[in-house]
């Protein structure tokens, strides 16, 4: 069986999480559910990146221990996933013993590109890293926190030889060895890659670090810098360092799924560590966009953070999960409103796919319908259907156009809707209304394997309602809301 390894970013845990980390989440276990379909062993990772000095300064406003604040705030994210039937494989904690042996063994595989400075520089906590003048905004501020201060930190570090792998990480992505998707993000790190790479710090003193984090090899004054350790996860969570076997099988990551903000950390960064310690390279990097709330971006001070778990719990995991993948762009950034929300669910879910069940499973109480649905029967029988629907279906997942596969579905939906109003089954009898009424149950059967990596819940109430020979109805999958 062909494995399929994909990962979603590693969460900062100093808050709780929120609507965008529910997008790259049903993103990533729409990717996996696919290859799952596909027969393949398709396994995603996350975790808690726990080792940032963001969690400790959140932990000491709150005034609680840092592991226990990192522990609580780690299982929330957890739980998110969960909550919207997008549990992980494998779920890894930056704070975890295996983790530290993992980013260790890292570091002493990469101990020839590694060597001790003085830095001073303008770091930003918000994203753990440092910035140049050149690459803050017009007001010396941080382009992904703007309004917040950069702090000027003069230390002794370690540093990883950056610079020496330019020309290497140009022709991987160049090459698409290491595919950027969409090709405005692969062209945005060839733009950076322009200029002359600089070598990064990948470490921290004990006193800025506040004793957090994983130690230095060897040099217990000094803790590891943040993105050299949370990247690891990627790896660590897999067995890298304390499970060959497990790490072998899934290593290297099919496509890791991230957020815009860290591209660079992972087109850049990520694979100079791999190519230095002699290991192998992630195949791809999916880049999707932020989400902004009724047309502003998110923010505390705005008062307008949405907790996804609230409407998890109002409107269902498969609306949520509808409304995040068919009316949010992949790739660029989107918004999300109660009323999109409400709007989406009333229109596509309740009076489209769910009205149709309805429909059907009326037609389909009093019949005895044959339970021996083929996809060809289907293609055959009903013209909405066709055979290019299934090949472009296939082919917008694998370019992670998650709401143009979405589209094609609710094509066929309308498909069948119309085939039955052309048939008119309720003025039939015998094996010409039995004929109709089974072609439109095995398209509902056909539909909802397609709908299995979207509305993963929803497929599968669908798939058991028109389990045969007798078929009845039910209660409507999306009552429609007021």
């Amino acid at each position: 069986m062909d494995k399929f390894y994909i990962t979603a970013a590693i969460p900062y845990v100093n808050a709780k999480p929120h609507i965008g980390h529910a997008l790259e989440f049903v993103q990533t276990d729409t990717i996996r559910r696919y290859h799952k379909l596909l027969g393949e062993d398709s396994v995603s990772l996350s975790g808690g990146d726990e080792n940032a000095l963001k969690n400790v300064q959140a932990a000491e406003e709150k005034r609680v221990p840092v592991q226990s604040f990192v522990d609580k705030n780690t299982e929330l994210f957890r739980q998110l996933a969960i909550a919207l039937n997008a549990e992980f494989d494998f779920w890894q904690k930056g704070s975890n013993e295996k983790h530290h042996l993992s980013v260790q063994k890292l570091w002493k595989l990469c101990k020839k590109d590694i060597y001790k400075k003085k830095y001073e520089g303008l770091y930003c906590v918000g994203c753990e890293a440092f910035y140049t003048p050149e690459e803050l905004n017009e007001n010396g501020e941080c382009f992904e926190h703007p309004g917040k201060k950069l702090h000027k930190v003069s230390e002794k570090n370690y540093f990883f030889k950056l610079s020496k792998y330019q020309k290497d990480l140009i022709n991987l992505i160049q090459s698409d060895k290491l595919k950027v998707i969409p090709e405005s993000r692969k062209n945005e790190v060839l733009s950076f890659l322009k200029n002359p790479l600089q070598d990064i710090s990948i470490s921290r003193t004990n006193d800025r670090a506040k004793n957090w984090g994983v130690p230095v090899p060897g040099d217990p004054t000094q803790r590891i810098y943040v993105w050299f350790d949370a990247l690891n996860i990627y790896q660590s969570g897999i067995g890298f360092g304390w499970d060959d076997k497990k790490y072998n099988k899934y290593w290297p990551a099919d496509v890791h799924a991230i957020g815009k903000g860290i591209l660079r950390f992972h087109a850049i960064y990520w694979p100079a560590f791999l190519l230095s310690a002699g290991l192998a390279l992630p195949k791809a990097i999916f880049v999707h966009g932020y989400l902004t709330v009724n047309g502003q971006k998110m923010s505390k001070s705005l008062g307008n953070v949405v907790d996804p778990i609230e409407f998890i719990e109002k409107y269902g995991a498969d609306a949520l999960r509808y409304y995040l993948l068919a009316k949010v762009s992949p790739f660029a950034d989107g918004d999300f409103s109660e009323e999109k929300l409400k709007d989406a669910y009333n229109a596509d879910l309740a009076n489209g796919l769910g009205n149709l069940v309805a429909r059907v499973a009326k037609l389909a109480e009093n019949l005895t319908i044959p339970d021996n649905p083929t996809v060809d029967k289907i293609i055959h029988e009903t013209p909405t259907l066709p055979k290019k629907t299934l090949t472009l279906y296939a082919q917008a997942i694998e370019k992670y156009e998650f709401d143009e596969a979405l589209k094609l579905l609710w094509q066929d939906i309308k498909i069948v809707d119309q085939y039955i109003n052309e048939w008119q089954p309720w003025k039939l009898t015998g094996e010409k209304l039995t004929r109709v009424v089974s072609v439109s149950v095995d398209a509902l059967r056909y539909l909802s394997t397609q709908l299995k990596p979207f509305l993963p819940e929803t497929a599968e109430r669908i798939e058991k309602q028109f389990t045969g020979p007798k078929i009845k109805s039910r209660e409507p999958l999306f009552p429609r809301l007021k």
